[in-house]
Parts: C-alpha cells; sequence; structure tokens
C-alpha cells in the first residue's frame, strides 16, 4: 500500500519547477470521457494536476489542437496553463516538446493526465535527483528499465533534444532517454515511498478504475 499524500500545509516551498501534464491522447480504449471519470470522487485529471502541481511553481496542460478545455481543479497554490498539441494526436514526445517550449522553469516534471496515484514524494524524489545529479533527464526504474513516466527533465536540454527528434519522425518518449543523459532512480529509492508502485500506474480501460490495477504503459 502507497503512503498518504501529504497535505498541502505539510509541503515545502516548490523548486523551481514547471510541470507538465499530458491530457492529448485519444482514449480510444477507455470509450469515453476518461479524463473526466472519477477516481474516489475526483475527475481523473485532478489528481494528476494535483499531484504535480505540489511539486511545482506552475502546471502547463497540454491539450489536442481542437480539444475542449476541461474543468481543473481550483485553490491551487500555482498558476494552471492549456497548451495545445501542434498537432491532433502526435504523440506524446510532440505533446511534450509543446510544453517545453512554453515552460518558465529551467527544470520540468511530466506526468501523464491519466494517472490518478501519483505520489508527492516519487514526483519530489525525481526533481531532487535531476538536479543533484547534472543529468539532462530523470527517470525512474522498474524491473530492469527505466519508465516512461513520469519524468524530470531540464528545459532547455530536453526542449533541444524533443524538438530534434520529432523533426526527424519520431514520437516514442523512450527515445528521448536514450538521447539525454538520464538519471535513473532505483526502484529502491523510489519504492520507500510508494510500496505498491502505483505512482506508474496509467488507467486505458474503465476496468483499471474498477481494480486499481495498472494500465498499459507507453512505450
Amino acid at each position: 500500500m502507497s503512503q498518504p499524500r501529504r497535505t498541502a500545509a505539510a509541503r515545502p516551498i516548490p523548486p523551481a519547477a514547471s510541470g507538465i501534464v499530458l491530457a492529448g491522447g485519444r482514449a480510444r480504449r477507455f470509450g469515453g470521457d476518461k479524463l473526466g471519470a472519477l477516481v474516489d470522487g475526483r475527475p481523473l485529471l485532478h489528481r494528476s494536476v494535483e499531484a504535480v502541481a505540489g511539486v511545482c511553481r506552475e502546471v502547463l496542460i497540454v491539450l489536442a489542437p481542437d480539444a475542449p478545455e476541461p474543468d481543473l481543479p481550483v485553490g491551487l497554490a500555482v498558476p494552471l496553463r492549456f497548451v495545445r498539441d501542434p498537432e491532433p494526436f502526435g504523440g506524446p514526445l510532440v505533446g511534450i516538446a509543446a510544453a517545453l517550449a512554453q515552460a518558465r522553469e529551467p527544470v520540468a516534471l511530466v506526468a501523464g493526465g491519466d494517472m490518478p496515484w501519483l505520489e508527492y514524494d516519487v514526483l519530489a524524489l525525481l526533481v531532487r535527483e535531476l538536479e543533484a545529479s547534472g543529468c539532462e533527464l530523470a527517470a525512474l526504474v522498474s524491473g530492469d528499465r527505466p519508465e516512461q513516466l513520469p519524468i524530470a527533465v531540464r528545459v532547455a536540454a530536453a526542449r533541444e533534444a524533443a524538438e530534434r527528434l520529432v523533426g526527424a519522425g519520431e514520437r516514442r518518449i523512450t527515445v528521448l532517454l536514450r538521447e539525454t543523459r538520464t538519471r535513473l532512480v532505483e526502484e529502491a529509492a523510489w519504492r520507500r515511498f510508494d510500496r505498491g508502485g502505483r505512482s506508474l500506474q496509467d488507467v486505458d480501460r474503465p476496468s483499471d478504475l474498477a481494480d486499481g490495477g495498472p494500465g498499459e504503459r507507453l512505450r
């Protein structure tokens, strides 16, 4: 079981980081308004945004070009902004590149809008590990491989790499990890804050909400 989320009063001042929440996918496998689906009484997207907002000084929510603006949580201590994908359903790397171009802080924390079980301490650990390492990207290791989300990146370096890869026709986050100097946060380190590993779980189908099980992760 993961440890309980901290209250806002218990959290320190956020580091100089922008939050990026990817919410521009098709949600074909869900068969409806996935980001508006309720998790413990709150919209799925709200939970992702709130978790990222607890670690960052701003949050950018990436939407498809013509998607309506969803309702967002109110009362957060940081500003929320929408960013539009430059092409419809172009893939996660396109959305990341678009958001990095508008990020105001030197570091960015990237997560999926369909990841409602993100743990504050895991996200904060990612940012700390990135800042301490001097690398361009920090990722969580699960088993024998790095996970694609959530990740922390240095905005300037990651933007250059993402734009170059997108220009070459690439759309996968895995390639961004290969093309940047990456700090791998070992599983034993982040599992101290999230024993069940739910920070890695996304929602693809309604059954993922019904049983709390993991969805398929981006590859």
